[in-house]
């Protein structure tokens, strides 16, 4: 794939998420009244919470350090996509993190916390954007590690250099 058809799927797929999450946060917040609670199927709940944390709650009250924390993942994910950018399919999972990152960013922005909605037993509130979040990190590791595996096989079906030239060579 093209370095450029990368940065485009990896853009578009960032700004699907974002839709996604903006729509769904502020039906939550015209819906459902912070802090109630309605119950959906299998043991999980709509609910309206506000975090002003990371990580389900994290750092909760210090928004400078969050700043910090997720500034510094953002140019760490954009300088990794930007050497990676032929890598195949590193354009979803830097899609999904760039999208479920600055989701949340504007929430904290314009609010001063996420909104949080979907509540499961024994599990921290989340929203779309940590969905993405969490999906991106694990493809992104399925992505590199396939790629670890394309070089891998690559290299071991090239051989080692020469060793097959010495052999013809001493028998002429």
């Amino acid at each position: 794939m093209s370095e450029g058809r990368s940065v485009s799927l990896a853009t578009l797929t960032a700004v699907a998420v974002i839709a996604l999450d903006e729509l769904s946060k502020a039906l939550v917040r015209d819906e459902l009244p912070h802090g109630e609670e309605r119950d959906l199927a299998f043991g999980a709940h709509l609910v309206h919470v506000e975090n002003d944390g990371v990580a389900f709650g994290r750092l909760g009250g210090n928004s400078g350090l969050v700043a910090l924390v997720v500034g510094a993942a953002l140019v760490g994910l954009i300088v990794y996509f930007a050497r990676h950018r032929r890598t195949p399919l590193i354009w979803l999972p830097t899609g999904l993190l760039l999208g479920g990152a600055l989701g949340n960013i504007l929430d904290r922005i314009g609010d001063g916390s996420v909104t949080d909605f979907v509540k499961l037993p024994r599990w921290p509130a989340f929203n779309v954007a940590d969905i993405a979040v969490t999906a991106g990190v694990v493809l992104l590791l399925v992505v590199i590690e396939l790629q670890a595996r394309r070089e891998k096989a690559s290299a071991e079906a090239s051989g080692p250099k020469g060793a097959e030239g010495d052999g013809a060579a001493g028998r002429a």
